[in-house]
């Protein structure tokens, strides 16, 4: 299990047709190591904290084994990495093997599974169409959240090690299955 790429982003005021949104959902990679704090990464944001951030949300994670799904379905071959809005793009780390507050190590940080992700309107707008919101979720390939246990230094290329699962929580995609029914 590794990162491939860590992706920051703003939030920043986009036009979406006729519609003028406040997001932070753009995100690029950066390179070199990037402190990680309890609320995140260093150089990257939530436009909505309703919704998105705080200790609960403070990564986002999607496993890069999802894009070439993703760019059959849109029929794009542009997709890089950040193009779901998340921070951590992963490999070897699927929503099906994933429990409910695992334990990781990335970096020198360390960090807890949280819960999936809900997708929202603004990735809809991203990808051109609300039902793009629907069509996400019923993939059943959300990513999912991590809060930080102990605040470091991640970049891409790092080795992600699970120190610790409890065999009795919910993999990430049943968590996510559950939410939805």
């Amino acid at each position: 299990m590794k990162v491939l790429s860590v992706n920051v982003g703003l939030p920043q005021t986009l036009t979406f047709g006729r519609r003028k949104v406040r997001t932070a959902i753009l995100k690029a990679p950066v390179s070199g190591a990037i402190p990680l704090g309890r609320l995140g990464l260093e150089g990257d944001g939530q436009a909505d904290p309703v919704y998105h951030g705080g200790p609960e949300k403070a990564l986002y994670v999607y496993p890069h084994e999802h894009y070439a799904f993703w760019a059959d379905i849109l029929g794009r071959t542009d997709l890089a990495p950040g193009a779901f809005g998340e921070n951590l793009t992963t490999e070897g780390l699927l929503e099906t093997d994933v429990r409910i507050g695992d334990v990781f190590e990335i970096g020198s940080a360390t960090v807890a599974v949280t819960r999936p992700r809900t997708p929202c309107a603004k990735l809809g707008l991203k990808f051109g169409s609300l039902n793009f919101v629907r069509d996400f979720a019923s993939a059943g390939r959300p990513g999912f959240y991590l809060r930080v246990v102990t605040p470091g230094m991640v970049e891409a290329g790092d080795a992600i090690t699970r120190l610790a699962t409890d065999p009795a929580r919910p993999t990430v995609a049943e968590a996510f299955e559950e939410r939805r029914t």
